[in-house]
């Protein structure tokens, strides 16, 4: 371990002009490119934290119970998906399940309120 912490300390007091020269050593003797490594070594944390604050655009609505509704909730079902009673009812009661999958997030809210509506549960995920 003190070999890794000294071989640290050593990289750290690489000037920029020596760690260019130390990444291209590297490629050429292993055959790899530094450059996506790097990008992200330059860009930090920030660059790490951006793909998590981007607004997600598809959404799977998950029906997580029936609320006691159970019919109520098999028609709104069927209607959302097209599905016959025998695959509505075995979807309901198999809850919990996906009703629909990556759908943007207008038609995932106006599922969401219907089956709420029915008495059922919903998450979107």
């Amino acid at each position: 371990m003190a070999d890794i912490e000294k071989l640290v300390d050593q990289l750290s007091a690489l000037t920029v002009l020596e760690a260019a020269d130390l990444a291209k050593a590297l490629e050429e003797k292993w055959g790899v490119s530094a450059a996506a490594a790097a990008a992200v070594a330059v860009a930090g944390p920030a660059a790490a934290a951006a793909p998590a604050a981007e607004e997600q655009t598809e959404f799977d609505v998950i029906l997580t119970g029936d609320g006691g509704n159970k019919i109520a909730v098999i028609k709104e079902v069927r209607a959302i998906t097209q599905l016959g009673l025998t695959e509505a009812k075995a979807l309901v009661e198999s809850a919990p399940k996906a009703i629909k999958e990556g759908v943007n997030k207008a038609e995932a809210e106006e599922i969401k309120a219907k089956i709420l509506a029915a008495g059922g549960t919903v998450e979107l995920k």
